[in-house]
């Protein structure tokens, strides 16, 4: 063993040592803020005293198993246990806390009426164009970025640039859940790299809840709204010919369908613009008046 390696092995140990003894000190703290005492954590965790006593000394290099029954038997969370080191301010828990009890519906209002209280003008800069196929987000998209003078990005073309592959080939290779990865990934990426941007997203980014909230919280939504009469005329005439193979009125209200179901999480951006009847270059105007009122 070099003296380098040795070094840093001695420095790894230390850093491990400090780490039980504050996970130690964590655990005694929570264990008194509950009015418990040891030999009660023992009995419902199911650790033993002895084992507790070490673990409160720094000295336990507790398993996660025994540490999550020690989290659960003091009603909290593994994570809560874990968080060593300076807590949050009273003020962070206690809205952490109030906002844990909410249901996920009241939760994505309560973000959205957060980040337009304090990122308002931020999230104006990071404009995010949602909406089915045959909408036109990406023509508009385009001509907006050009305006605006600021980058223009195609979710699905950087998602194949980063796999290497087409989307139905990714869909095909590994499912959906791979897909959705990716966009998360893609969305994360944009977002921590670009202050201004325009976006034209994937038609089904709002049926993904988590990846939906982080996009209407980082950016200014934009629903290009079309009939679904309009949006299959979009589709065949961009070389799509699949809605013509079968039953073209199954297939209108098979798109009816999914319209509607869509429409709750559609109707949660900022700023709704029916394309139904209108240009590439009519629809980027009337978004433009939108914008600049």
């Amino acid at each position: 063993m070099t003296e380098k390696q040795g070094g840093d092995r001695a420095s790894g140990e230390n850093s491990d040592g400090m780490f039980l003894s504050a996970l130690g000190e964590r655990v005694r703290e929570l264990r008194l803020r509950r009015g418990m005492a040891r030999a009660t954590l023992a009995r419902d965790s199911g650790v033993s005293l002895r084992y507790l006593a070490q673990l409160e000394a720094g000295d336990g290099n507790i398993s996660v198993v025994r540490l999550r029954r020690v989290a659960h038997a003091l009603a909290l969370p593994l994570d809560e246990v874990l968080r060593v080191g300076p807590g949050p301010s009273p003020e962070l828990a206690r809205l952490t806390q109030f906002l844990s009890r909410l249901s996920s519906a009241d939760l994505a209002l309560a973000a959205s009426q957060v980040y337009g209280a304090f990122e308002k003008q931020g999230r104006r800069d990071r404009i995010a164009l949602i909406g089915l196929r045959g909408a036109g987000k990406s023509a508009v998209g385009r001509l907006l970025a050009q305006h605006l003078g600021v980058p223009f990005f195609e979710m699905g073309e950087i998602i194949e640039h980063s796999a290497g592959m087409t989307l139905p080939e990714i869909f095909s290779l590994y499912g959906q859940g791979a897909y959705r990865r990716y966009e998360r990934r893609t969305l994360d990426w944009i977002v921590e790299n670009n202050e201004r941007f325009v976006l034209a997203t994937g038609g089904s980014i709002v049926t993904e809840a988590a990846t939906f909230d982080e996009l209407l919280g980082a950016c200014f939504a934009v629903w290009l709204k079309a009939s679904p009469g309009e949006h299959m005329k979009r589709v065949i005439a961009q070389g799509d010919r699949r809605p013509m193979m079968g039953d073209d009125q199954e297939a209108l209200k098979d798109l009816e369908r999914i319209l509607v179901s869509r429409e709750p999480m559609h109707s949660r951006a900022d700023l709704t613009i029916d394309t139904t009847g209108l240009s590439v270059p009519e629809t980027f105007e009337a978004l433009r008046r939108r914008l600049d009122a």
